[in-house]
């Protein structure tokens, strides 16, 4: 994770960013805080980036790249506005000797926030911010087999807007963010989705940390609530909103570091 020291909303990238909606930034760092100590109380160790001045975005760590084992798989950014995070995240994991592997030149990519992990295999999403040549290669690099969503609602703009993986057998999915073709891909791959309707997915209730047994949401709504906790799942909220400002919630503002997707990273 990364303090919000220098966030806000300086430019517009997605439908969410607004120049002229301030930030609060004693409430951004209150708010932030209250996520550190949620997920610590849940039993998840967290470790800090640098706040870099003139990156308000490095705090949504999430696309900072992918994490399998020792390896990691930075972004590229589509956006020149992100372009400078790249040399920050890639320093903090090269100074824990991680194995830097670079994606192909030429094509765009924002880390975990466009593809996560899901009972071995990768759930990739492309189009505004993402291209789909990089989740192939992303599998080529990983070995993980990769499943591909095509993005279709611009206010869903990443696949951790519209996809919560809870165990190898259970998420939190927003259809209404994904073509006829992706939906019936995660059909095939979740057993047992729970499915948000649109203000649901649109309250960002899939962009959710899991720890344990433990969900950290930016909301709950009661209807989410009930069926998580018989699953067993705890859904406490977390709220956010001056990170929802620039489009990021709970998730977004975290890249977990326990993620094996090949034997051969470990």
């Amino acid at each position: 994770m990364c303090p919000p020291a220098h966030f806000g909303v300086l430019y517009e990238i997605n439908p969410w960013m607004h120049r002229e909606v301030r930030v609060d930034p004693d409430r951004a760092a209150e708010q932030w805080m209250h996520l550190v100590s949620s997920l610590r109380d849940a039993g998840a160790t967290v470790e800090l980036l640098e706040p870099v001045e003139g990156l308000p975005d490095l705090v949504f760590t999430a696309n900072a790249g992918v994490v399998n084992g020792r390896q990691f798989v930075p972004a590229r950014f589509r956006h020149r506005e992100r372009q400078g995070e790249v040399a920050h995240d890639v320093a903090w994991f090269r100074q824990r000797e991680y194995e830097i592997a670079e994606l192909p030149e030429g094509v765009s990519h924002e880390g975990a926030g466009d593809t996560l992990p899901f009972g071995g295999v990768l759930l990739g999403g492309y189009r505004s911010r993402s291209d789909v040549r990089a989740q192939s290669a992303l599998s080529r690099i990983t070995g993980a087999p990769v499943h591909v969503v095509e993005l279709v609602d611009e206010r869903l703009y990443h696949v951790d807007l519209t996809f919560c993986p809870l165990d190898d057998r259970r998420a939190i999915i927003a259809p209404d963010g994904w073509d006829r073709y992706g939906r019936r891909v995660v059909e095939r791959l979740v057993p047992e989705p729970l499915v948000l309707e649109r203000d649901e997915a649109l309250a960002f209730c899939a962009n959710s940390v899991v720890v344990g047994d433990v969900v950290l949401m930016p909301a709950v709504p009661p209807r989410v609530g009930r069926r998580l906790r018989g699953w067993g799942f705890e859904p406490v909220e977390v709220g956010v909103d001056e990170f929802r400002k620039a489009g990021g919630a709970c998730r977004c503002l975290t890249l977990a570091l326990d993620v094996n997707l090949s034997p051969g990273h470990v």
